[in-house]
């Protein structure tokens, strides 16, 4: 997966923006106005995604390119080395969950705005 790949997929859920809010090289995906995913555009691309924190425990210890989330809530947020070593399928699986986690949390009036 390519930075474009990434954009591209994000951008493809209901109710999503992209925005730099804190740098140059920080790309956010936002669902409303909540966050759900960043791209590190500097250097070698990585991702940060929102995870069920026991779940992102168990990513960690079974990829070597999912790591506790840099500058995040280690306990909520995944950083994915994308290095060729993990399928573009298992990382939009986890873009999915990241987004459907963030909506899960949204007011049902939010919930509905995005689904009507």
């Amino acid at each position: 997966m390519n930075i474009e790949e990434f954009r591209a997929y994000c951008l493809s859920k209901k109710a999503v923006s992209e925005s730099f809010p804190f740098d140059d090289t920080t790309l956010v995906m936002k669902v409303l106005d909540k966050m759900f995913a960043l791209a590190n555009l500097d250097g070698d691309l990585s991702i940060n995604l929102k995870c069920n924190p026991e779940k992102a425990l168990e990513l960690r210890e079974q990829y070597p390119a999912v790591q506790a989330g840099y500058h995040m809530n280690k306990k909520h947020w995944n950083t994915i080395i994308i290095d060729g070593s993990l399928p573009d399928s298992l990382i939009k699986e986890w873009i999915d969950d990241s987004y459907n986690l963030v909506v899960s949390k949204m007011s049902k009036k939010q919930r509905e705005s995005i689904f009507l």
